[in-house]
């Protein structure tokens, strides 16, 4: 498997409406890293059609659900989608607003979250909000990014299963049953003969000379990797193709993780926001895709599987 260099851009920065990612709008100023293009040994990806694409899903809904890398993967969606519209004004949400961001805009109110008191997590139930999209024709899951010891207070007083929270767990044991509740509900809930369902592997960081919040930087890789010799394959992605082989539902692997491990040069790292906000030299952003980007390549996958199904269905 290898990167290659292509001579254009799917879309420009000027689609990208999340300042977080807007790595050019916010004074990058080498582009290679908007141009590389994933390429497997012995296949093929075609590139994105964003013609061909509206027209596979045409009358469907496209649901992501997960967390911020999600939210970065849809915003790639959405904007390699406009590039097939001539009229950009043409394109409203569904409650009727063209599509903008503004504070606000986009947000999801987790029903079941405490405003107040003692916060744990849920890993014997899906949340309420789950009733949103489980209609929908076409889900890609996620879930990976804060499923870390730091992030889950140690697993300390944070886990919860029925009326007990749990004094000490940790965090892959917690990963497992959550995934495991998942599965259920899927394979409770999904309609095989209605919703395709994929789950996308978990996307690497590449903090070098410490941890996000101890002065990990990025900022200086402006080409991707040319080995990962030391990359090591995540547990969490054992436990998710674990948990699916064992799921009555079908459900797609999208597996990125090793392709988005060469990309340590596609981060916002010091470009998460504007020219003239201030930020700080030891809080950098390596974990998040600058657009265009890398998720535009994870988005070319589900793609081709999109494509590829089309073409079986008509065979048969």
């Amino acid at each position: 498997m290898s990167l290659k260099v292509s001579d254009d851009e799917i879309y420009t920065s000027d689609a990208v409406n999340d300042e977080g990612f807007n790595c050019e709008g916010n004074g990058r100023l080498d582009k290679d890293y908007s141009k590389w293009r994933w390429q497997p040994q012995d296949c093929e990806i075609p590139r994105f059609n964003a013609k061909k694409m509206l027209e596979l899903i045409k009358g469907k809904r496209l649901v992501f659900v997960g967390d911020s890398i999600t939210r970065n993967q849809w915003e790639s969606m959405l904007c390699l989608l406009m590039g097939a519209i001539k009229d950009p004004k043409r394109v409203y949400e569904t409650h009727g607003r063209r599509i903008t961001k503004e504070k606000g805009d986009y947000s999801f109110k987790f029903v079941d979250r405490q405003e107040a008191g003692v916060q744990t997590l849920r890993i014997d139930a899906i949340d309420k909000g789950s009733s949103r999209w489980k209609g929908a024709d076409i889900l890609v899951f996620n879930t990976a990014h804060w499923w870390t010891h730091f992030k889950t207070k140690a697993g300390i007083n944070y886990y919860q299963e029925g009326n007990q929270v749990h004094p000490h767990l940790d965090v892959l044991i917690a990963f497992r049953r959550a995934l495991v509740t998942w599965a259920s509900w899927v394979d409770k809930h999904i309609n095989p003969g209605k919703t395709r369902v994929f789950f996308q592997s978990s996307a690497p960081t590449h903090f070098r000379g410490g941890k996000w919040n101890s002065g990990g930087h990025c900022n200086k890789a402006t080409q991707p990797l040319h080995e990962t010799s030391s990359f090591n394959y995540p547990e969490n992605n054992f436990i998710v193709e674990e948990v699916i082989r064992q799921m009555k539902s079908a459900v797609t692997l999208l597996n990125v993780t090793g392709l988005t491990e060469y990309r340590i040069d596609g981060h916002p790292s010091i470009y998460g926001r504007k020219s003239g906000k201030s930020y700080s030299l030891s809080i950098q952003d390596c974990s998040h895709w600058c657009l265009p980007g890398v998720p535009d390549t994870w988005n070319e996958l589900l793609y081709f599987h999109f494509q590829s199904e089309r073409i079986e269905t008509e065979i048969l």
